[in-house]
């Protein structure tokens, strides 16, 4: 690499994203040969561990096993809709603004259809 050479320059910023894209798709594929044959190695250990856990939650649930995580699940399971409640007025909102987004495009649309000119004339 010359030494005028930039380490901001384009080239050098589209190479970073080019290795970055190669190198997570590598580590990907080594954590999923991994767990599938049950061999633990660094890129495979988080996975190991979120499957670990939820197992464990699995247990608990099933159980009386009580650690925080495992009565907020047991909690759920008990009464789901007292989640929803609180997610449904947030949903509405967006659902609503949505709706009128898709009002005010067709009343563009339909305005523009005829430019004053008739089918039949």
């Amino acid at each position: 690499i010359p030494a005028s050479a930039s380490s901001s320059s384009p080239v050098f910023t589209k190479l970073k994203a080019v290795v970055s894209t190669q190198s997570t798709g590598g580590i990907t594929n080594v954590a999923a040969a991994s767990l599938e044959m049950g061999y633990c190695t660094q890129a495979s250990v988080p996975h190991s561990i979120i499957i670990a856990f939820k197992n464990v939650l699995a247990v608990a649930v099933e159980t009386d096993i009580s650690f925080p995580q495992a009565d907020t699940v047991k909690a759920f399971l008990a009464a789901p809709s007292a989640f929803a409640v609180a997610a449904a007025p947030a949903e509405a909102e967006a659902v609503e603004e949505t709706k009128e987004e898709v009002k005010e495009e067709s009343e563009e649309e339909e305005s523009d259809d005829d430019m004053g000119f008739s089918l039949f004339d």
